[in-house]
């Protein structure tokens, strides 16, 4: 049974500076760099849209006027553009950003990652369906280790036998976080000012027992430098062109 009404708002990170992407970056914010045809931060968008989402809130700090006019043109959401005069990392971004969204739960992702949907449903769907908002405050997608050929792997975290997500400190879990989550704001209620890292909020889940995770069923791929980019824009094409012969 569902316990809180449809998810039809999400975020997206895209106020950082890419520094491991340059010289790419240079003179165009990571987001806006071009994976299988178009840029990073329209795959999100496009899921999003397609999902149903009706509002999406983005950060931005590097660059920002090239991210705002690029989303300015979409017409099948309301983008809220929420600028950070000084960068405030993963989580002082999202409580900058707060009052923009309703104090429900909602869609967070990076603005800088592949995400290939698993062979029957999305995975906006897949999650959505196991939120849970009576016994989580965080559910995360995560990608198994072993199916990560193209770009580094981190085994960031562990799932329990009732799937809640146990972080590996030591980084050899199974697990690597995709960035793409469903949380509920009453996180941030005891937020510390300014900037801190989206990972105190995760830890403190944690701590809580209302971190979960759910492991992904499709391609994902961490993209972080240059390599990261031309290596999974390669495998794509040749996909695309196998797919076609």
């Amino acid at each position: 049974m569902r316990k809180t009404p449809p998810i039809d708002q999400g975020f997206v990170l895209c106020a950082g500076f890419g520094t491991r992407m340059r010289p790419l970056t240079d003179t165009m914010p990571k987001p806006m760099l071009s994976v299988n045809g178009k840029p990073m931060v329209d795959h999100v968008l496009d899921s999003y849209g397609h999902h149903g989402i009706k509002t999406v809130v983005i950060n931005t700090h590097y660059l920002p006027d090239i991210l705002k006019e690029h989303v300015s043109t979409r017409k099948d959401m309301t983008i809220k553009i929420s600028h950070e005069t000084e960068i405030l990392e993963t989580g002082g971004g999202l409580v900058h950003a707060r009052d923009l969204l309703k104090p429900e739960p909602y869609f967070v992702s990076s603005g800088d990652s592949y995400l290939i949907d698993g062979p029957n449903k999305t995975a906006l769907q897949r999650m959505e369906e196991c939120w849970d908002n009576e016994k989580m405050d965080i559910l995360i997608l995560l990608q198994p280790i072993e199916n990560m050929a193209l770009t580094t792997a981190v085994g960031d975290y562990d799932l329990d036998h009732n799937g809640r997500a146990i972080r590996s400190h030591n980084k050899t879990g199974g697990y690597m976080f995709t960035s793409l989550r469903i949380h509920h704001p009453r996180i941030f209620n005891d937020a510390p000012p300014g900037s801190f890292s989206y990972l105190q909020c995760l830890d403190k889940a944690q701590k809580q027992g209302r971190l979960y995770g759910i492991v992904h069923d499709g391609d994902w791929h961490h993209i972080s430098t240059p390599h990261d980019l031309t290596r999974v824009n390669d495998a794509l094409m040749n996909l695309k062109s196998a797919s076609l012969s």
